[in-house]
C-alpha cells in the first residue's frame, strides 16, 4: 500500500517497548518512569531547555501547540497546502478561535518574502493579528526546508514578534534526507515550538509537543487537558517515544522510507504516461499519471489521487516498504503502460 505512512504497522522494537511497559501499575497522567525517561531523551535531541508534552495524535499536537501561543484575535501564516489548513477539519480555528492565513506556494514551502507579504494589518483592530508562522517539515509535497531556510524564516518571524511553529509529523524523514540532527534543524534554527511526529515512523500512536522556548510552555498542561489530549496511561505513549528516539531507530526507519521513495520515483519516471511533479526528498512521491493507468495501478497498491483535475497522484512509502513492494508496483506500471 502506498496510500499513507499511517497505513503501516508498528516497528517490532516499539511493540516490544509497549509490552515491557505493560507490567504492574504506574502513576497516571505522565507521573511515571517511562515519561520521565522519554522527556530526558527529547532534551538530548532539542536541548536541556526544551519542554516536551506527549499527546495522542498529530492534529492534537498542532492544535494544542498553537492554542498555547495564541489568543482568539491572532492568526497563523501557513502554506496553502499545510495540514493545519487542509486536513484538520477546522480544528485549529475551532480550538484557538483564531484565523489561518494560507499562502500559495509551488512546492509547499514558505519563504521569507512570502512570510513578509502575509504580515499585514498589524495594529489595526479590524484585522486578525499575525502571531504564528507554521512550517511543515517535510511538507505535504514531500519537499524539505534546509536548516538555513528555516533560520531565515525564523529571523523574519522573530523580527515581527511572531512565534515559529513547525509541524513535524515527518520530521524524521526530513532529517534523514538532509543529513542533520534534529537539534540542528529545530533548536539551532530558531524554531520556538515543534509538533514532533512518531506515528508515521513506526509508532502505534502518539506525538509530542516540544517547546524549544520553554517560556511558551507556561500553562500548556492546562491547554493539553482542556483539549482532551492528556493521556491517563501516558506510559504507553512515552515508552514508544523512548523506543524510537532513545537510539537511532527514528533515523533508520525514516532513511529506509526515504530510500524506497527515491527508488520508486527513479524507476517510475521513465515509464510512458508518468511524470514526477515534485522534487523527491522525503518519503512522498508526486506524479502526474495518464488517467487510464490510475485505477488499475490502485488495484496493485492503493494510493491517493491528489488532484483529479490534473491527474496528479501521491505515493507514500513507509519504514516497512520493501523492495518487493516497489518491484511489483513498477512492474505493473510498465505492463499497463505498454497496452
Amino acid at each position: 500500500m502506498l496510500a499513507s505512512d499511517n497505513a503501516s504497522g508498528a516497528h517490532p522494537d516499539v511493540m516490544a517497548a509497549l509490552v515491557a511497559a505493560n507490567t504492574g501499575h504506574a502513576h497516571a497522567y505522565g507521573n511515571d518512569e517511562w515519561t520521565r525517561t522519554a522527556k530526558q531523551t527529547m532534551k538530548r535531541h532539542f536541548g536541556d531547555q526544551a519542554e516536551t508534552f506527549f499527546v495522542f495524535n498529530g492534529t492534537g499536537a498542532n492544535v494544542t501547540a498553537l492554542s498555547a501561543v495564541m489568543r482568539s484575535y491572532h492568526a497563523v501564516i501557513c502554506a496553502q497546502t499545510a495540514h493545519i489548513n487542509c486536513d484538520e477539519c477546522g480544528a485549529p480555528e475551532r480550538f484557538t478561535g483564531g484565523k489561518l492565513l494560507p499562502v500559495a506556494t509551488p512546492d509547499g514551502k514558505l519563504t521569507p518574502s512570502l512570510v513578509e507579504g502575509a504580515i499585514t494589518g498589524v495594529g489595526v483592530e479590524h484585522h486578525s493579528q499575525p502571531r504564528v508562522v507554521s512550517l511543515t517539515q517535510s511538507t505535504e509535497y514531500g519537499t524539505t526546508y534546509r536548516p538555513e531556510e528555516i533560520a531565515a524564516i525564523a529571523s523574519v518571524a522573530h523580527a515581527h514578534g511572531l512565534v515559529l511553529h513547525v509541524d513535524g509529523a515527518r520530521i524524521s524523514n526530513a532529517a534523514a534526507f538532509l543529513g542533520c540532527t534534529l537539534g540542528e534543524m529545530i533548536t539551532d534554527t530558531g524554531v520556538d515550538v515543534l509538533s514532533c511526529g512518531g506515528a508515521k515512523n513506526g509508532m502505534v500512536f502518539g506525538e509530542a509537543v516540544v517547546f524549544v522556548d520553554p517560556e511558551l510552555a507556561e500553562g500548556f498542561a492546562f491547554v493539553r487537558k482542556n483539549s482532551a489530549q492528556l493521556a491517563s496511561k501516558m506510559r504507553f505513549i512515552s515508552a514508544q517515544f523512548e523506543a524510537l528516539f532513545g537510539g537511532d531507530l527514528w533515523l533508520q526507519n525514516a532513511a529506509h522510507a526515504n530510500e524506497m521513495a527515491h527508488r520508486l520515483a527513479s524507476e517510475m519516471q521513465g515509464i510512458p504516461g508518468v511524470e514526477i511533479t515534485q522534487a523527491v526528498e522525503a518519503n512522498e512521491v508526486f506524479a502526474r499519471v495518464r488517467r487510464e493507468l490510475i485505477e488499475p495501478l490502485r488495484e496493485v497498491a492503493d494510493y491517493y489521487l491528489w488532484d483529479e483535475r490534473s491527474d496528479e497522484v501521491r505515493w507514500v512509502t513507509s519504514w516497512d516498504t520493501t523492495n518487493g513492494d516497489i518491484d511489483r508496483f513498477v512492474g505493473a506500471a510498465r505492463a499497463l503502460s505498454e497496452r
